[in-house]
């Protein structure tokens, strides 16, 4: 089977496995066990956090490692505000985050917080104009993706991080589709506070890792809470965590490289399916600042849930959006963010390409693609 779903989740690389499987034989101690073998996990442990460090460009001691990307954004959005909410109540995100971010936000609104979501033009970007105006003495904090998961947009993270802490707004960054695709500097880009995830870079499910700047201060979500410096409860993975911080490792290393290849292959599956005779191929999301790895498409007249499971019954694996949202009968929010109706979000799909996406690959898809829409049209 072709496998387009990298965004979704990837495979652990063979070094990332091997790293796991060594760890779990030899550094099974909990880490915050006083006895040798607990101190050996815990020096694993730290060696993994200095590592990281090096890669965000951060202070060790601002890292700290969670379940997922979802748990990251979720404790570090909500440890900040809580501690720094005798500022106001007023908080800025964007209508295309995450489901957990923007769900919480949601739930935020519940509990007496005022939440402004920065509308996205037709591309999915953020207007820094529009950011700027919606800055109030009360705001203490605004989450804003670095780049969109269904259709690979890239926000000038930068320029906004510069626009926050001029009027002392803390930032928190979605990076979990970007980490490895993207360099990531988080005191060059001006964030304050970073969400990653282990499976979108070929390493373990159930592993990520948040950066807050040390000079923060934020507040524990669970009182007495031990691990990770009372950030989270639970047993610390640290088979997890090195196996993670290895997927880190190759995935940056290889970036430019990789970003180059996946670049030229999404051009050319671009080329193959907007020529297709028997349909209108319309192509979402930024012609610019985009991933090198993200296709957002949508076929006019084709719903996005027959593409598929059609696309799965060719052996083509795509999706048609976030996984995260998998199940929802409602129409994506990035696609209704960006202007489109009802009718053309639920045609969008998306297609991510990874490390072991090769040309005939996307050959392949574009033959699979006008199979489907010549007999779809032709009917």
């Amino acid at each position: 089977m072709i496998y387009l779903d990298y965004a979704a989740t990837t495979p652990m690389s063979e070094n990332a496995l091997d790293v796991f499987i060594q760890a779990s034989k030899n550094f099974y101690g909990n880490a915050s066990s006083l006895h040798d073998i607990g101190s050996t996990a815990a020096n694993l442990l730290e060696a993994s956090r200095r590592q990281l460090a090096k890669r965000l460009n951060c202070e060790q001691n601002g890292i700290y490692f969670t379940s997922g990307g979802s748990e990251s954004s979720i404790l570090a959005i909500t440890s900040l505000i809580e501690a720094h909410k005798e500022k106001g109540n007023h908080l800025i995100t964007t209508r295309c985050e995450h489901a957990s971010i923007y769900h919480l936000f949601q739930k935020l609104e519940k509990n007496r917080f005022e939440v402004t979501y920065l509308p996205v033009d037709e591309y999915g970007m953020v207007s820094l104009d529009v950011l700027k105006q919606a800055i109030k003495k009360t705001t203490i904090l605004a989450s804003i993706q670095h780049a969109n998961s269904e259709i690979g947009t890239v926000q000038p993270i930068k320029k906004i991080g510069e626009i926050l802490h001029k009027k002392k707004v803390i930032f928190h960054c979605d990076a979990v589709q970007s980490f490895g695709k993207l360099p990531i500097d988080v005191k060059e880009m001006n964030i304050d506070s970073l969400s990653l995830s282990g499976h979108k870079i070929y390493g373990p499910k159930g592993v990520g890792a948040v950066y807050i700047n040390p000079k923060l201060k934020w507040h524990p979500q669970l009182p007495g809470t031990t691990h990770e410096s009372g950030f989270r409860p639970g047993t610390v993975n640290v088979p997890g965590i090195a196996s993670f911080v290895t997927a880190a490792d190759d995935i940056c290393e290889n970036m430019e490289k990789e970003g180059k290849r996946l670049s030229a292959l999404r051009e050319e599956l671009i080329n193959y399916l907007t020529v297709l005779p028997a349909s209108k191929i319309m192509v979402e999301g930024s012609s610019i600042s985009h991933l090198p790895n993200i296709l957002g498409l949508r076929i006019i007249g084709m719903e996005g849930q027959y593409v598929m499971l059609e696309c799965n019954r060719y052996g083509l694996a795509i999706s048609t959006g976030s996984a995260c949202s998998v199940g929802m009968q409602a129409p994506s929010r990035t696609m209704k963010a960006i202007g489109r109706t009802d009718e053309e979000a639920m045609s969008f799909i998306r297609l991510s390409l990874g490390k072991n996406t090769t040309r005939d690959d996307i050959i392949r898809t574009a033959e699979i693609f006008e199979e489907i829409t010549n007999r779809f049209f032709q009917k």
